[in-house]
């Protein structure tokens, strides 16, 4: 076991012995971190759920060949054990300093010479995301621009000049971080080497981060109450927002086991340690329908963190990719120390944020169907704004006909139950008749009263209701 956390940060590795540093937990968020020391202010806490983007940081992990990967976080969202092994790189870290005082990164003098700021509160993380873009695109689409900044608010500059500022900023990916990527991948690979499982304990908190699924499993039993962290963008939730303290955590987010993907004849099957971005393009073009809803869930910086089983593990009723697996016919692949299980995702899902795994148990792996030839899928979010909002309604669905004859239909919802449900009744009308307007028209009114829904702060029940009967009309204008 080791006991201290290490990562690089101003091009040095940092060691962090939490029984040696008053007011330090292991749960302590890297924001919160960086906010209590003198030289890395410019992060921003606003928010504190990953709404605003003002506390976004860049974290580099080893890559292949000796390469540095690099990804915007919502620091926020990130407890300090998760970035074991990897460089934290602030605002801070982006002007190059010299004899004659600093040279400012290239997404730095755009943001100037656009007039990319004004009040200045949010400029540090949206100045960390740019620079993040800068060294992952070269020349980027205003698509890709955009999407880099979703996770960003800005009350002053209308983000037209920021839009340009990233434009003018992202040519060649080349700065002073480029010459110093082969230092930085050697002392991020003297931390990892070994990779003893960490164990910190502090006087009211436990904190296990293992590195292989074997251990993981055995400190999963060892500890069935134990809080699960994949990405962490749920449970750091209840400590910023619920004030909750957590005194025992299980951080399953460096299991390479857990990070994979493969593809078979029938079948693709995604490690439940994949972030929601790295998801998102491996969807692309084998499964669209789950790569729309992706480019839509949260932003870049959540992405980035929160991971395919954790979402599913999470089992909210709004959770975006549960309806989408729902139609696909997903199955979920759960291991304990002696056993492993395939299941079905609608009997994964057993209540409101409850499932049947058990707690000697972990998601390892999702498995989703090749869709069979003559199937059309639909996905669908409705949220009061596009971009980075928990959804009010998520739909989605799976049909086959026959000679003009429904052979096959699957109506998934989120955000009308306690859980993601499929509607039965709905389904039952319209298999065996004609797919038209009329027919659709009839299913809509039984739709519409299958479902008792809430009414909360996103919308009252009968919006809900004429919601998914308005998408199922959608899906069925798309299919003719």
């Amino acid at each position: 076991m080791q006991h201290t956390v290490r990562f690089v940060l101003d091009d040095k590795i940092v060691e962090i012995d939490f029984l040696k540093v008053p007011g330090l937990k292991p749960s302590t968020t890297v924001l919160n971190y960086l906010r209590s020391g003198p030289l890395h202010k410019g992060v921003k806490e606003s928010c504190t759920e990953g709404d605003c983007g003002a506390c976004t940081i860049v974290v580099a992990e080893p890559g292949n060949n000796g390469s540095l990967i690099y990804k915007a976080l919502d620091s926020c969202l990130v407890f300090l054990p998760m970035i074991h092994g990897k460089q934290l790189i602030t605002v801070e870290n982006l002007a190059l300093s010299g004899k004659n005082g600093n040279t400012l990164h290239p997404v730095q003098q755009m943001m100037i010479e656009t007039n990319g700021t004004q009040c200045g509160y949010c400029t540090p993380g949206i100045v960390m995301s740019l620079f993040a873009l800068f060294k992952n695109h070269i020349d980027p689409s205003r698509e890709v621009i955009e999407d880099a900044l979703t996770g960003n608010l800005c009350r002053c500059t209308g983000y037209e000049p920021i839009l340009e500022a990233a434009r003018k900023a992202c040519t060649d990916g080349k700065d002073h971080f480029s010459g110093r990527e082969k230092m930085i991948f050697s002392m991020l690979k003297e931390i990892t080497t070994g990779r003893k499982t960490l164990e910190i304990q502090t006087e009211k908190q436990t904190y296990y981060k293992p590195f292989t699924l074997a251990e993981a499993l055995r400190l999963r039993k060892k500890n069935p109450e134990a809080a699960l962290i994949s990405g962490s963008t749920d449970v750091a939730l209840r400590q910023t927002k619920n004030r909750e303290f957590l005194p025992l955590i299980l951080d399953i987010s460096a299991i390479d086991e857990l990070k994979t993907f493969r593809e078979s004849n029938d079948n693709y099957v995604f490690g439940a340690g994949l972030t929601l971005e790295q998801v998102k393009d491996i969807t692309e073009k084998r499964i669209p329908s789950f790569h729309k809803i992706l480019k839509i869930f949260g932003s870049l910086q959540i992405r980035n963190i929160a991971t395919i089983g954790g979402n599913i593990g999470s089992a909210s009723p709004i959770g975006d990719t549960l309806p989408v697996l729902f139609a696909l016919g997903a199955k979920i692949k759960i291991s304990s120390p002696t056993l492993k299980r395939i299941i079905g995702i609608e009997d994964f899902i057993t209540g409101y944020r409850q499932t049947c795994l058990r707690n000697d148990e972990l998601i390892t792996e999702v498995i989703v169907p090749k869709t069979p030839s003559g199937v059309t899928f639909g996905s669908y979010k409705v949220s009061k704004r596009k971009d980075l909002d928990i959804s009010t309604v998520t739909g989605a669905f799976r049909l086959k006909t026959l000679e003009g004859i429904v052979a096959e239909i699957v109506l998934a919802f989120g955000g009308m139950a306690a859980m993601t449900k499929r509607a039965l009744k709905t389904e039952e009308y319209l298999e065996g008749k004609k797919w038209t307007r009329e027919t659709i028209q009839e299913a809509m009114i039984i739709l519409n009263r299958e479902f008792d829904p809430l009414s909360d702060a996103r919308a009252g029940a009968e919006f809900r209701k004429t919601v998914a009967a308005n998408l199922l009309l959608k899906f069925y204008l798309e299919t003719n």
